[in-house]
């Protein structure tokens, strides 16, 4: 697994490596509006993530999420806050999005 320095990096390199889809989390689902693409939690699996913490402010904290499709057509990432700032998620994506390989 590649190692990033910055929010920004990561998502540069993901996108150079495939990971083109920029998904939201819309509480049970990942979506896509750009692309009309939906996903429940059995249909995609999580295989990178990578989690950066602000060294002053808390509002620098962010977690980016390397996503495949089971069938594998599909690869995008999403790219969220936590703590505070942290999205509105369903347990089911949020058992998702903690559980790791």
């Amino acid at each position: 697994m590649e190692s990033y320095d910055t929010v920004v990096a990561a998502l540069n390199g993901l996108k150079a490596r495939g990971y083109t889809v920029d998904f939201n989390i819309a509480f049970d689902k990942l979506t896509c509006s750009d692309d009309n693409i939906c996903l429940n939690p059995d249909e995609f699996e999580i295989v990178e993530m990578h989690r950066f913490e602000g060294n002053s402010n808390p509002a620098d904290e962010d977690v980016v999420y390397a996503v495949e499709s089971k069938s594998g057509d599909i690869k995008g990432v999403i790219s969220s806050a936590f703590g505070v700032y942290a999205d509105a998620a369903s347990t089911a994506m949020l058992q998702k999005l903690t559980i790791q390989k």
